[in-house]
């Protein structure tokens, strides 16, 4: 890459004055780092005085070939990230969502608040890195780190132009700044990943696979000592084929207060459970959002000072789970030691093994301390993977980028739904919205994460017939679709009111997959066609709507 093939933009404000500069000036200078491949780009921004960033890009034409379709990478877990055609438009907030009060709520879990949606078809956006792919060549345009801001990569396929965005509000560099460090690779689609995650020196995950049980897509908060050790014997039946127990979401009294689990559904505490788990030889996992703290928790009663504070000094609403919560400021001394001591008694008094740190994207809604919002963020997983020491963390509701090496497993889908149906607010809320349909997306398309960045955690599947409505083949669907593309394989049913064909499912899935992945993509806005090799060269074509799946192995010609 050479700077003298890209548009440089950059506006900035000194005082009240604004200015927009394309060269470097009599305010700041730019260093340049470039390669002699030109597949490297560094950029710095060394200010001669002080300057307030308002944003900066670069941008280059690109033509797209006939056909290509380009991968947006979503902004943080739950985010829809896929393949996109010239006749596909990327939707923001929809309907009502975009409303006043609202849109703060409905946009609090992600971009919509600092970032324009295109409103016409064939123009997307993606964070941290993204990918045009033509056939079986893919051309892959990345962020090396987004330590310093999220980088945004813009693809306009109709008017033939990559646009490269730093997200810098908030942001006077008092010296030399990092504006962009970007790669571009292209190759096949596993030899770009491999390049990618090799130049960004990300070290492979020390697991690989792992399977077992969460309470909370059964219970929900509605946990009990009762249903919690009936749902653990039930896992017993499949014995040393399953790995981990997790404690989800309603064993404590208030979300933020994670010192006292509720009383009267845990008289003897989490410890004697965890204890339970171990004696049947798996880990314990304990779910906990530790940056968020619902209204009437006591955590907030005692220090109301701890919340993150938008311009007029209110508490910013992180979102509507719980009736609605705020998120805590690491930052704060007493807030950050208030927090490590959660998970030093999850730890080392109560003897859990993982944790599932959840609602992760509320440290950074805002940026402050003269911080962009992606460093925050990657000082927030910094702060977690310190509190966690050697423990295992699966994070969930993160910023993918920050969480590149972190954590050992992270969830990239949103949350799958009791029905395999999508409800009707799935089209007119925001793109982190509940949904098997997006949670399969994902799940497909942001395969390339798993084994390199962490292992991917596609969400549960469902075999149980009881609050949950799945036909047979799409309970099959699901399950298959999660052991293919993913490696951290969780159902919340009790598997004690299994029968043999359930059963024999159950075992299915949790053993990790063998399947060579050649290639996943839509045929239509519905149905998606997956090719791999498994022993032979298959195909596979499903679905979303109806779950409806067909497989065969591929006969010569067609490979």
């Amino acid at each position: 890459m050479n700077l003298k093939d890209f548009g440089f933009s950059i506006d900035y404000k000194i005082g009240a004055y604004k200015f927009r500069a394309e060269t470097e000036n009599e305010h700041f200078a730019l260093k340049i780092s470039e390669n002699s491949n030109e597949n490297f780009l560094k950029l710095e921004i060394i200010p001669k005085q002080k300057i307030e960033l308002l944003a900066v890009s670069l941008s280059y034409k690109y033509v797209y070939d006939e056909g290509a379709v380009v991968f947006t990478n979503g902004y943080q877990s739950w985010t829809t990230s896929k393949e996109h055609k010239k006749t596909d438009r990327q939707y923001g907030l929809r309907g009502l969502c975009n409303l006043g009060a609202i849109k703060k709520i409905a946009g609090a879990t992600g971009d919509y608040m600092f970032k324009n949606y295109a409103k016409v078809a064939g123009a997307f956006h993606s964070y941290t890195y993204g990918y045009i792919r033509s056939g079986m060549r893919v051309d892959l345009i990345g962020s090396l780190t987004d330590r310093t801001g999220w980088t945004i990569i813009n693809f306009d396929m109709n008017h033939d132009r990559v646009r490269i965005e730093k997200d810098v509000e908030g942001l006077s560099p008092a010296s030399a700044y990092t504006l962009f460090e970007i790669v571009r690779i292209t190759g096949g689609y596993d030899e770009v990943f491999d390049k990618y995650f090799a130049a960004m020196e990300i070290a492979p995950p020390r697991i690989s696979h792992m399977s077992g049980y969460t309470s909370w897509y059964n219970y929900f908060q509605k946990i009990d000592e009762s249903i919690i050790l009936r749902d653990l014997k039930g896992l017993s039946r499949v014995g040393d084929k399953a790995d981990i127990f997790q404690i989800d979401d309603g064993y404590e009294t208030l979300v933020g207060d994670w010192l006292t689990p509720n009383p009267e559904k845990f008289p003897r505490g989490l410890k004697p459970i965890v204890d339970d788990v171990h004696v049947l030889g798996y880990k314990a996992g304990l779910w906990l959002a530790p940056f968020s703290a619902e209204y009437k928790s006591q955590v907030l009663k005692d220090h109301p000072d701890w919340t993150i504070k938008n311009k007029k000094g209110k508490p910013i609403v992180a979102g509507i789970a719980w009736g609605g919560f705020y998120a805590l400021d690491f930052y704060i001394p007493e807030c950050a030691a208030y927090i490590k001591s959660c998970f030093d008694k999850v730890f080392d008094e109560w003897g859990f093994d993982m944790v599932k740190l959840d609602f992760l994207y509320g440290a950074c809604m805002v940026p402050r301390n003269n911080k962009t919002r992606g460093q925050i963020m990657y000082e927030a997983v910094d702060f977690l993977r310190e509190c966690c020491r050697d423990k295992l963390i699966l994070g969930c509701g993160v910023p993918m980028a920050p969480a590149f090496g972190k954590f050992e497993l992270c969830r990239i889908s949103c949350d799958a739904e009791l029905s395999f149906k999508e409800k009707f607010y799935a089209k007119i809320t925001n793109q982190e919205i509940i949904s098997t349909k997006n949670a399969m997306n994902n799940t497909i398309f942001r395969r390339h994460l798993d084994g390199r960045a962490f292992v991917n955690d596609p969400d549960v599947f469902f075999l149980r017939d009881e609050n949950a409505k799945y036909s047979w083949t799409q309970k099959e669907i699901l399950a298959k679709i999660n052991n293919m593309f993913g490696n951290i394989l969780f159902v919340s049913d009790d598997i004690g009111t299994y029968d043999d064909k359930k059963l024999q499912l159950l075992l299915k899935t949790y053993k990790k997959s063998d399947a060579q992945i050649i290639s996943a993509e839509y045929l239509n806005n519905n149905i998606i066609q997956i090719v791999f090799k498994q022993g032979d060269t298959k195909k596979l074509i499903f679905n979303t709507l109806t779950g409806e799946y067909s497989e065969k192995v591929l006969e010569a010609k067609e490979k």
